[in-house]
């Protein structure tokens, strides 16, 4: 299987995480490109330098102001004059009816972010451009031709909704991934397996028929995102029924998930989709510290193989998978499992 790079990643390298009311070093850190590259290379899979696809890609999935706010934001924060080199929110916006958009950037930023771990630095918007075009990329070559291409994106995107950052994430790169299959495949489906809900890819696409998504993740009443994530969740108007939540109790092992991701493919299957993404996050490891789930290399092998048996053009988005030893062996063992079933 190819898969995509781009080393713009690098210029986004967020500081600031808070937890539990303490600020620590955010674990989405550029060091995760290093390990994933090197299971990569374990796996002897061909690198596929980035393509430049412009804005449009971005704007099939994200609003106008919001994207205007990530390209142009940083600069008008630093002209402040007093405020720190990364935008952090002290208000968040409730969005409820008279609701209005602030002209103040310290306002906009309230208003386009979920929450605080989502910093924003001088190269955060190129980071995230960049990574919206390896999503693009691997998804036109599946339109090319190729049966499967993995992109690893940093940073992550399954969190970020139409118009708000959350969770490490900017520009949502399954979604627009899917957006861009789209363009072929009258419907597309997204395969959520990182073991956070995937909020945002679910708010983007919640009303809408043709895109299915389906999110297999940690119980959100005990672990984020929190509001949403649950199984009563089904889509609304036009998108009633094109939204599967399955969310796992906290340490759910290999058995259980297996089980879980066999239900995703049914569903799948029943939509009958021209093609898949898949929302890899692996950070549903037993080893990873955000210590949601508990599943295990070889677990991941058989989340590849049961992936590959689904028989659709596939593009494969890196989400979650925090800094562990065993990260790159975990990526090794998905693609290794994807390309033992097809």
């Amino acid at each position: 299987m190819k898969a995509v790079y781009s080393e713009a990643h690098s210029s986004h390298d967020p500081q600031f995480f808070l937890v539990r009311g303490v600020v620590r070093k955010t674990t989405e850190q550029p060091a995760r490109a290093t390990r994933l590259l090197d299971g990569l290379n374990s796996g002897k899979h061909s690198i596929v330098a980035a393509q430049s696809f412009g804005a449009g890609p971005r704007a099939r999935v994200h609003s106008p102001d919001y994207l205007a706010f990530l390209e142009q934001g940083f600069e008008e924060w630093r002209a402040l004059g007093d405020s720190s080199s990364e935008m952090i929110p002290n208000i968040h916006a409730h969005r409820g009816e008279g609701a209005s958009y602030p002209a103040s950037i310290v306002g906009r930023l309230g208003w386009h972010t979920a929450d605080t771990a989502c910093p924003i630095g001088a190269g955060t918007f190129a980071a995230a451009c960049a990574a919206a075009d390896v999503a693009t990329t691997a998804a036109q070559m599946v339109l090319d031709g190729e049966d499967a291409v993995y992109a690893l994106c940093r940073p992550p995107g399954h969190h970020a909704y139409r118009d708000m950052a959350g969770g490490f994430c900017y520009l949502n790169n399954s979604a627009i991934a899917a957006a861009h299959l789209r363009q072929k495949h009258e419907r597309v489906a997204i395969l959520d397996v990182d073991v956070h809900h995937g909020n945002g890819t679910q708010g983007i696409f919640y009303d809408r028929a043709d895109v299915l998504t389906v999110s297999l993740h940690a119980d959100p009443a005990r672990y984020y995102p929190f509001f949403v994530g649950y199984a009563h969740e089904t889509g609304a108007g036009a998108g009633q029924g094109a939204n599967l939540n399955i969310p796992l109790p906290l340490g759910t092992g290999d058995a259980d998930y297996m089980l879980a991701l066999d239900q995703a493919v049914r569903r799948i299957k029943a939509f009958a989709p021209g093609a898949l993404v898949v929302a890899l996050g692996l950070d549903a490891s037993e080893h990873d510290p955000l210590q949601g789930l508990k599943i295990t290399t070889e677990g991941f092998r058989r989340i590849g193989a049961t992936i590959a048996r689904i028989g659709l053009p596939t593009t494969l988005v890196q989400e979650g998978g925090y800094l562990t030893d065993i990260l790159g062996a975990n990526l090794a063992a998905v693609l290794a499992g994807y390309e033992s079933s097809r």
